[in-house]
């Protein structure tokens, strides 16, 4: 297995205090914790600021660093929020819509709300036009493939030979269809990679038209 990348090992840093804080927090509401978790939240917001500054050149890292802001903006709101409603004395986003009658044990856990899913990511696309001809474009999608597979986890090989078979496969499909050229697109939604292909154009059109 390659060595994470320094940038890798900050974004997994993050990743694990981001899941203390939620932590922290649940158990705050719950009556587990005195005081809320201010200073795991203030860390993890400058951890936050300090990827702002850097450049990220792998869509794949910056695809999992989006996901990890647009979380933590996300529960940050309802955390505020809940906060607000407890010292206004009113029901707020994590407390329980009806209490048990009788004797009252210690609380139990309180699962945090999910932000929504992010949005589908691309992380590589290219048009080819000609197979032998287009193949620095076949293997630039082939490392965002790569890349992406090991973003969301995925260990099973997948050599490069049968990438380029299904990429052969689809444009000669395309092809056979009527499309001029074919879009690939390498894309990430709810842990998932995706592999599409489109035809663009027919082969009657005229492309200087």
């Amino acid at each position: 297995m390659p060595e994470l990348t320094e940038l890798e090992q900050d974004l997994r840093a993050l990743e694990v205090k981001l899941r203390d804080l939620e932590t922290s927090y649940t158990q705050y509401f719950a009556g587990q914790e005195p005081k809320p978790p201010l200073e795991k939240r203030r860390r993890v917001e400058s951890l936050l600021r300090r990827f702002d500054r850097a450049y990220i050149q792998s869509a794949v890292d910056r695809f999992r660093l989006e996901t990890l802001q647009s979380r933590f903006s996300t529960f940050a709101e309802l955390w505020d929020r809940a906060l607000r409603a407890r010292e206004e004395g009113r029901p707020g986003p994590f407390s329980r819509s009806a209490h048990p009658v009788g004797p009252v044990g210690p609380p139990d856990p309180l699962e945090p709300l999910e932000p929504p899913p992010p949005p589908e990511q691309v992380v590589g696309s290219a048009t080819v036009s000609d197979v032998a001809r287009d193949g620095d474009k076949i293997e630039a999608l082939y490392e965002a493939l790569i890349e992406a597979r090991n973003a969301v986890g995925t260990a099973a090989p997948f050599p490069f030979h049968r990438f380029a078979q299904i990429v052969k496969g689809q444009f000669t499909k395309l092809q056979h269809a009527g499309s001029r050229e074919v879009s690939f697109r390498i894309s990430v939604k709810d842990g998932k990679v995706a592999f599409t292909a489109r035809g663009v154009g027919t082969a009657h059109e005229n492309p200087e038209e």
